[in-house]
This record gives C-alpha cells, structure tokens and sequence, in this order.
C-alpha cells in the first residue's frame, strides 16, 4: 500500500460512524440560545465537577431547564467532536506530507530510470567503438553535461548579456537539479527512510564537486527562498556577502551580481572567495527557483591586500527549487557544484577541496537543516531554554562559530597584524587593536585589543569524536585555570592583572548545562561552570566560579558534519542575551573518508551512553579499531590585553598553546595505540552486557532490600530490563561511593530531566548537590542505616537542579546495589516518587 493509500484510508476511518451520532442534529431539541450558552459554558468549564455544575446553571439561567446528566452528555460529546476534529486535521496534514513525499519519490524513481538508460545507451555506444575501431576512441560523447563548458562567453557587461547568462544557468541548474546532467550517486551512510531528513547524492565522475539533496520542509516557498538567499545566516563557512547590482529580468525575475567571501577552515589554507550571478524567477508551475553561477573577469575583487588572503573559485550552475504542495510546506531540491581550486592548498588538505562528501556535509545538508530548524522554531515544536527563545540561541551558536573562524583566518581587512615569532614557527601570533575589533567584539571593556594565538598540527588514526568527546568532558586534562580566571577578569572589570598576582586553583568539578541543540541533535549549546579557590583567605568569601558559553557538533561518530568543533568563550553568570564573545576553541577535519556509517546504528535510549566503570563499549572498540584516517587539528585562542602588557601576554599565549598542543597530542597517541583514551570512560551500548548488568543489579538489590518488585512483572526478562528501567516514571539515580563525594554515574530518563542535565555532564554532579542543607544532613544521618539494613526511606522534600530549580518529590527511597556474584557494593541507587517542578 502506498503513502496515498494509507493516508486515504486512515482519514475514511476518522471520519467514520462516530462523526455521524455527534452532528448538530442530534441535539436539535435544543434552542440556538440554549447551544450558544453550552458553548460559551464549555470554553469556561471544560470539565465541570458537580458543584462547577450548579455555578454553571447560575451563571447561564437559560440551561436551568436541562438536566444535570445532559449537561455532562452534551459536555462529553463536544469533547469528543474536538478530538475527532485535531485527528482529522492530524491525519489530513499527514496525508499531505505522504502524498507529496510519494511525488517526490515518483519524481526521483522517474530521474533514475532516465540515468539508467543513458548509461545503457553509452555503454552500448562503448561497445560499439571497441569492436569497430583497434584505437580506442578518445570521444567525449559520454561525458556528463557537469564535465562540458557551461556556457559560450556572452557579454556580461550589459543587461541583454546578463539575461541571457541568466537563463542558461537556469536551465542547466534544473538538468542537474530534477534531470540526468549530473551523474548522481547516493552518500554514503545517507539512505532515506521514514525517519530520514531528505533525499542526499554527490556527483560522480563530473568537473568540480557537486552535491544534491531534496526534501519536504513545512515552510512557505517565499519564506525558503529568502532563508537561503541569506547565506551566511546558515552557511557557517560564509564570511559575508555583498550585492553589488540588482535589475529586473524581463520576466518578472531579478538579477543580481553577488561578490561573497568563505573562511578557510584551517590556518594551512587561504580562503576562497566568488564573484557570481544569482538570478531568481519563478516558474509556469509555480515553482520559485534561485539559481547562481560564475562570471568571468576579476569582478568586485578586494584590495591588494585583501586579495592576497582569497583564491578565486568557481560556482558552475547551482542554486534551488522550490515547489508549493498542496494544503502548504514545500519540496525543495538543493544543488551545489563549485570548482574550489585544489590546486593552491597543500597535498595533505586537497581532500578537503575534492570531495564531493565534505561539500555535501558542510553546505548542501546544512542548508536543508537549517531550513528544517526555522521550521520547528516557526511551528512551536522547539522548546525554550532557560527562558530563551531558540532563535536567540541560534544566534548565540552563530556568533561563537563567526568569533571562531574570525581568529583562525585572521583577515588583514579586520585590523589584524601578525607579530614576529620567537624562534619556531608552530604558533602564530597577531594582534587586533580595539578600534578594529568587529561589531561582536568591540562592546568588550577592551583599552589594548585582542590577541589570537593559533596552530594546526595532523593526526594519525584518531577519530575526530572520540578527541573532541575528550576535550569536552574532561577540561581540566589540558585548561589552565589560571588563564580562563585572567580572561574573566580582564573582560569583566578591565582589570588586566597577569596571570598569578591573584592565584586559583581549579576544584575539577565541571558542570555542563544544556541550552538547546539543532532539530537532528548534531550540535548542542552549553553553558559551562567551572568551580575555583583561591588560595588567600581575604579573597575566601569571593566567587572565582568561571561560565563559558560553549558549542560542540560531531560528538557522534554516525554524525552528518563534516568535521567536530568544540567552541567556547567567556560570559559573565547573568548571561544576558546581548553578551559580547570573545570565541576560542578546537576544529577536528577527518582528512579521508569515514568508516561507513551503515555499518553502525544509532539508539534513542540513554543506555547507548551509559557510563560505567573502566569497561569497553564493543562499538566502541570496533569503529576505533577500524578507523585508519588522517585528520588535521586547528587550534585558536584569544585573549585580551592592554597595550602595556602586550609583549608579556603575547609570550603567554604562545607558551598556553604549545602546553595545550602537547596534552592533546598525548590523549590523541593514547587514543591512536588503544583506541580509546585511558582516561575517557568509554559509552556503552544499548546491548552492551556492563549496562544490562548495571540494571539487573539495581533491580535484584531493589526486591532483595525492599521486598518489592522496582519494575512491574512483564519485565522480568534480562533483555527488557535496562529499557523499561530507563522508561520508569519515577527519576531513578546511581552515585559511585568509590570517591570522597559520590558522584553520579547513572540516571534514567527522568533522573536527567529532574537534574536537567545530561549523561555527559552526570559525571561531575556529586550527591551533595542535590540537596539542600537540610537534606544533607538528613542523608548523612541515615547512611549507617542504609549501609546496614540496605535500604531506608525518605519522606517527601525538595532537591535542586544542575540549573538551580527546586524539584519536590513524594517520597524517596535509596538501597544499596550490590555485585552479583562477589556480593560488594557496587553503588547506591535513589528513586524519587512522583516528583516535579515547583
């Protein structure tokens, strides 16, 4: 049965027999007065008690003649009619997403037999030159239209050149973008589904690299086509872009001349720049479409010296169609084909520059995700955070990126001056003076300016998730306290005190709260406190706890992206939404392809992160073993200064970076030889034995301590015990009693969203944290007991958040879980009983 068939049928039954008891006609004995009254009635009291009931008649004394239990059947009814109606309108919208999706499909079905034949022609073709000629023929009849000259030269100086420009990039951009002119393969790890964002193919054998995805987004045409004509709100590498002329086409189009500038993703590379026609039209079916592709000539070309920083490239005929469905969203058909100009990169990062995949990754997919997360935001699907609209932590994950690439290209046009080395040449060096400093920046309480210090280095056989999970979970392995509390204050009070006048140490205690993530959860924004002493009692009662604003992507091997970032800067604890960044972070680009990502599956349970002990996941072990790649590391951090100070901040950057750049290169050697860092406690999967035995052990000390079942009897067996565990209503939570404090190393999912955090940032919550002083103390009293009886209850009080929000519960109950077979304890569990936020 096809997607139209199912949805038709599924919107016969909502419209079924119960829609024809609950017509207006069968309470026509009722006046128009009388129903207007009930209705009006229904909105105050949708769900009337009995004394509700006779405030009712009261108020309405026109429904004094009807009785009690009709008013409740009339009631019940309506809520009924309601139901029926947000189902039908449910299944409706369904129905119109299957019915286009199966168009889509049908369109895509359509395109590939048509590829199908040709290819079956041009063999033929082959084959026929091989048998009729000894020389082997040097035609290129076979080559894709991706391959042949795009166009014959036109004047491009006058509005008749330009059209005519224009409509041939239109019309080559729709070969490639619903026809055969690209030769159109489907990525790796990309196949659609149910589930699936889109439909995603790179170009095969073609000139340049191309990219093609299409999909079904629920967003007006218009409102696509203005998101995407603003590239660099979604196009991370997009530095700016600048019309320079606009004009009507004939058509009722326009045409515009677009110069746009890209960031180099790593310091051993200029960046690229465009000098472009963008025409945009709409179509005899209604279909808008934005189309672009080179021109010839220099065009808007910077300065000399601007210039220096950028190699020209190329855009052959890309752009996008979009399609209006039925009822509202749109289809859209997104192609990209650029010419990147390998050749003025070095060997080891020409990857990077002919890879169809990394275009994909970085551009095609991101744009119909982008597109996909307006959608949800516009749609009320996407949640608030901490009081924060999503947009606005769009535009904070924006910025960090810009502030990130900003200091890793260091554009001359933005003041920045590189300053001489010390002797090697690992780290450069420069300076941005604060009347340079661009609009992000230059509310900082800045009298000097900002210093970047940054490197590059390559990696052997270290995958980029493993190295960025490590860099995120584990701070304190390669930060200096000392520089983040330096750069806390300089930017805080403009007090530029040189790190050690005021010594802090770092408690290691790092706790991660969440703020929001992308729709396919691929990057996630943070914020970061980092707890520290300072060493003189005068200075005891002040707080030298550091936040940091902090995003990461590509912590998930199976992840879309095309390289893994950990970006943070400084912010002050009130946070507000108009704080200035200063963004220093790590860039991880895999430099060969990935292993393939079918191979591998993701789960949507916690266990598939479930961290206990020293064991080793086997996923784990298998995708580092099998993961042979070179990868390049990119490394910026800024700090500010104060003209005086420059030099010696200048000699502490670099001493800062050499001393990050050799403890990451110890964890990635560590991670290279085993596969996993020692000191990173690996994930464990959904089908992992350590997790299943985790839960069975929490369960079997549960009946034995309590004398009661934890989890209800159909989920007795070992196999559904860890699910239905991490299913389980009331929050359930496991601390390690190994440590001075102890320390979480478990939560289901109610245990996380009560402490509202993640199984990530579980790891550096301690018991005591939880409670408030009281519950300290009442915890305290009672551990001999439960040390001894092995279990106790708690009566209902209050804990806190990771975030600071009081969460009450009924009732507590904590046991200790006991190792099977050796009969130690393992850890303690808590269950908190119906509890939620006040």
């Amino acid at each position: 049965m096809g997607f139209e068939e199912m949805a038709t049928v599924s919107q016969q039954h909502s419209s079924g027999s119960i829609n024809k008891n609950l017509d207006s006609g069968k309470y026509a004995r009722y006046t128009a007065e009388q129903v207007e009254a009930l209705e009006r009635a229904y909105m105050e009291f949708p769900k009337p008690s009995s004394l509700r009931r006779q405030q009712l008649i009261r108020e309405y004394p026109i429904l004094s003649n009807i009785e009690p239990k009709q008013i409740k059947v009339w009631f019940q009814n309506r809520r009924c009619r309601e139901k029926q109606r947000k189902e039908s309108t449910g299944l409706q919208s369904v129905n119109r997403k299957f019915s286009a999706m199966n168009k889509l499909l049908m369109e895509e079905n359509d395109r590939l037999q048509k590829q199908v034949s040709r290819l079956v022609s041009e063999n033929g073709y082959m084959r026929q030159q091989l048998h009729s000629s000894s020389k082997v023929s040097t035609d290129v009849s076979s080559e894709s239209a991706g391959d042949k000259p795009q166009h014959p030269r036109k004047d491009a100086n006058n509005p008749a050149g330009l059209f005519s420009i224009a409509e041939d990039t239109l019309a080559e951009f729709l070969s490639k973008a619903t026809g055969i002119a690209v030769d159109w393969v489907q990525m790796p790890g990309m196949k659609p589904g149910p589930d699936s964002v889109g439909i995603f193919a790179i170009s095969h054998n073609c000139s340049g690299v191309a990219a093609r995805a299409c999909g079904l987004v629920n967003l007006e045409p218009i409102n696509i086509m203005e998101i995407l004509k603003d590239r660099p709100s979604w196009f991370r590498d997009c530095r700016g872009l600048e019309v320079f002329t606009v004009f009507p086409a004939g058509n009722g189009g326009t045409i515009e001349l677009l110069y746009t500038q890209t960031y180099s993703p790593t310091t051993l590379a200029p960046a690229r720049d465009f000098w472009t026609l963008r025409y945009t039209t709409t179509l005899e079916n209604g279909s808008l479409v934005v189309c672009e592709r080179s021109l010839s000539g220099t065009g808007a070309s910077p300065n000399a010296s601007v210039a220096s920083q950028f190699v020209r490239a190329e855009m052959l005929p890309s752009g996008y169609l979009i399609r209006p469905c039925d009822g509202g969203g749109s289809v859209i058909h997104i192609v990209d084909h650029l010419d990147l100009k390998a050749w003025s990169v070095p060997e080891v990062l020409r990857p990077l520059y002919e890879s169809s995949k990394v275009l994909a990754q970085k551009m095609t997919i991101a744009a119909l995700l982008y597109i996909r997360q307006i959608a949800q935001e516009t749609s009320g699907e996407a949640v608030d955070s901490l009081g924060r609209q999503p947009a606005v932590l769009r535009t904070f994950s924006q910025r960090l990126s810009r502030g990130f690439n900003d200091a890793i290209n260091m554009f001359n046009e933005d003041g920045w001056l590189f300053l001489n080395g010390d002797g090697a040449e690992d780290v450069v060096v420069a300076i941005c003076s604060a009347k340079n400093l661009n609009s992000d920046s230059n509310t900082l309480p800045l009298t000097g300016g900002v210093l970047c210090a940054k490197a590059s280095m390559l990696l052997q056989n270290v995958p980029p998730a493993v190295l960025v999970r490590f860099l995120r979970e584990h701070r304190s392995e390669w930060a200096d306290f000392n520089m983040d509390a330096y750069t806390a204050a300089s930017l805080k009070a403009s007090s530029y005190a040189y790190p050690g006048m005021r010594p802090t140490r770092f408690s290691g205690s790092q706790i991660i709260m969440p703020l929001g993530h992308t729709v396919e959860q691929e990057e996630m924004l943070e914020v970061v406190r980092l707890e520290g002493h300072t060493f003189t009692h005068e200075d005891a009662f002040l707080s030298r706890d550091i936040h940091l604003l902090q995003v990461c992507n590509g912590v998930d091997e199976n992840a879309v992206g095309a390289c893994s970032e950990l970006v943070f800067a400084l912010i002050d604890e009130m946070f507000p939404d108009d704080a200035s960044l200063l963004p220093s972070g790590f860039r991880i680009i895999p430099l060969d392809p990935k292993p393939d990502a079918s191979t591998s599956h993701k789960t949507l349970d916690l266990t598939s992160s479930l961290e206990v002990g020293p064991a080793t996941s086997h996923a784990a072990e298998n995708a580092s073993s099998s993961y042979n790649a070179r990868t390049v590391l990119t490394i910026a951090f800024q700090f500010p200064f104060e003209s005086n100070l420059q030099v010696n901040v200048a000699s502490m950057a670099r001493q800062y970076i050499r001393s990050v750049i050799s403890s990451v290169q110890r964890v990635a050697m560590a991670i290279s030889r085993s596969g996993l860092s020692p000191t990173v406690r690996p994930k464990l999967s959904f089908c992992s034995p350590e997790a299943l035995t985790l839960a069975c052990w929490i369960c079997q000390s549960y009946r034995y301590y309590v004398g009661a079942d934890l989890l209800r009897e159909g989920s007795i067996h070992r196999e559904t015990v860890l699910k239905t565990l991490w299913l389980h209503q009331d929050a359930i939570l496991c601390c390690s009693l190994k440590q001075a404090l102890p320390v979480f190393i478990f939560a289901n999912q109610a245990g996380l969203d009560m402490l509202e955090t993640t199984l990530v940032a579980l790891q550096d919550v301690t018991l005591d944290k939880i409670f408030n002083d009281s519950g300290c103390k009442a915890l305290f009293f009672e551990f001999s007991q439960i040390m001894q009886q092995g279990y106790t209850y708690f009566p209902g009080g209050i804990c806190i958040s990771t975030m600071g929000r009081q969460a009450s519960y009924d009732q507590a109950i904590i046991w200790k879980v006991v190792e099977e077979e050796e009969n130690n304890v393992h850890c303690l569990a808590l269950s908190f009983v119906n509890w939620s936020f006040m």
